[in-house]
């Protein structure tokens, strides 16, 4: 086991996707996208000709995992994660036990909160995200499954959840949601459409839409909703590049599909790109130049090319870690560049004796990350 010296202070085969994409835009994606283990996470030096029979090699622990990339281990099928601003450390949500866990390299887990939640099928602890002035007062949001709805909850360690925007349809399954701050008083929220494509195109449901709310209410207070994208099928993730872009992952009966809401609003004339292999996207993430897109039933990572003046998605996507870690759940990118993901095995795939995992890669070439 990881030393548990942590104090709460929360303070390569690369494989083209066949798919379109708005070919509006025709410049190439420089530099390539590369997956590499990034400073602190290769292989050590080799000892020297002078130095000494080295020692044995610690033996390891049932959840320590010898891949230095791996942050966390034994975790239960994981749901969204988020980075902390100092890059450091991030939190996760296991989906289908309500449990937020502080996780940091060479160090136990540590529970933040509990959030009672509804585990079954694929509902539970979906996503999270920080409070906008997290610094100041250690606040989290999260989208959840209960026994009469999804929500989204704020949440203070070691207090009782508060309610911000209840009501969304749930059903047995399609409950899959996300959300994504858009500016300190805005939420963006993404929700599935409950196993019902009707509901997903009902403008008087919230099922299957990506919402935004227009101010965060106080507790007991209604939250009023507008609509930015009707028709999605089961959510996946909603992330924020630095143009003030939003990307949204769906799975739908005939593809998996990225769409775009540019920061004025605008959605444009369709997907920016689809998977009709459907490999089960899941999480996202985007640096400047690109995003980095969790596949669960394709055990992998794909990696899209974005033009940062247009937004367009500028060449096929190419796909990494392939069968490295199985199934990815969460995606989020730290201030240092850094990717973290997640894994959800423990719930249909095949876990290891390690899993679930929280794992840490360098982000494509061309600098940091937004959350």
């Amino acid at each position: 086991m990881r030393t548990a010296a942590v104090a709460l202070a929360i303070g390569a085969l690369v494989v083209p996707s066949c798919a379109r994409f708005d070919d509006s835009a025709t410049s190439p994606f420089t530099p390539e996208p590369t997956f590499d283990s990034g400073a602190g996470f290769g292989p050590l030096d080799p000892p020297s000709s002078t130095t000494t029979t080295p020692p044995p090699p610690e033996k390891l622990g049932p959840c320590d995992d010898p891949d230095p990339a791996v942050v966390a281990t034994c975790l239960d099928a994981t749901g969204g994660l988020v980075v902390l601003p100092d890059g450091e450390s991030a939190l996760v949500a296991e989906r289908r036990t309500g449990r937020i866990l502080l996780v940091t390299p060479d160090e136990d887990p540590v529970e933040f909160a509990t959030v009672p939640v509804d585990g079954s099928g694929d509902g539970g602890l979906l996503d999270l995200a920080l409070s906008p002035t997290f610094g100041e007062d250690r606040l989290v949001y999260a989208y959840i499954t209960t026994a009469s709805d999804n929500r989204v909850v704020r949440v203070a360690a070691g207090d009782t959840p508060k309610d911000i925007l209840t009501g969304i349809p749930r059903g047995v399954t399609g409950n899959a949601g996300a959300i994504q701050f858009t500016s300190p008083t805005e939420l963006a929220v993404l929700t599935g459409n409950t196993g019902n494509p009707t509901a997903a195109t009902d403008p008087s449901s919230w099922a299957g839409k990506l919402l935004t709310t227009t101010t965060l209410p106080g507790p007991g207070e209604a939250a009023a909703p507008a609509v930015l994208l009707s028709g999605i099928g089961t959510a996946g993730d909603v992330c924020r590049d630095g143009n003030g872009n939003l990307w949204v992952t769906d799975r739908t009966v005939l593809e998996d599909r990225l769409q775009r809401v540019g920061a004025d609003g605008s959605t444009g004339t369709g997907p920016a790109w689809t998977w009709p292999e459907k490999p089960g996207v899941a999480g996202c993430a985007a640096s400047p130049d690109g995003l980095a897109i969790s596949l669960t039933d394709g055990r992998a990572l794909s990696v899209l090319s974005i033009d940062p003046t247009t937004g367009a998605v500028t060449a096929a996507p190419t796909v990494t870690l392939q069968d490295r870690y199985g199934m990815l759940s969460g995606a989020a990118s730290g201030p240092d560049g850094l990717l973290w993901l997640s894994t959800t095995n423990k719930a249909g795939g095949e876990p290891t004796d390690t899993d679930d995992r929280v794992i840490r890669v360098q982000f494509p070439s061309g600098g940091g990350g937004f959350d």
